[in-house]
């Protein structure tokens, strides 16, 4: 009897605000299960393009999930960067329609609403 091969899964994460976004990354590994691979990249702005040089090399990916984290800040960086983080991971989605991808990049106005979101928003 050949024996399934089990489906394979890329977190894809940032590091600013490493202390949230290794919560974020453990509760997704505990959703995902063992055969999980991890892909740090420096911002927000760089997840799909992480994500794609990935897919480029290895093909055994059947979904990932993308954990990052955007606060607003007193310039208007914070929509240029929420805006081509959301446009970016859905280009990547339509490129390769066959892999499953969650965006769980956390766009909030401030900390405290990033710690009302961060595990409610990383396990649905």
């Amino acid at each position: 009897m050949i024996k399934p091969i089990p489906p394979h899964y890329l977190i894809v994460h940032t590091s600013w605000y490493k202390e949230d976004i290794t919560k974020m990354i453990e509760i997704a590994e505990k959703q995902l299960g063992e055969d999980t691979s991890l892909l740090s990249v420096p911002g927000s702005l760089e997840l799909a393009a992480g994500a794609k040089r990935y897919l480029e090399s290895f093909s055994d990916v059947n979904g990932i999930i993308f954990c990052g984290i955007v606060i607003r800040g007193e310039t208007s960086h914070y929509d240029l960067v929420t805006q081509e983080t959301f446009r970016s991971i859905g280009n990547l989605a339509l490129e390769f329609p066959n892999i499953y991808m969650v965006n769980n990049v956390i766009c909030v106005e401030n900390k405290e609403q990033l710690i009302e979101r961060l595990e409610k928003n990383t396990v649905n």
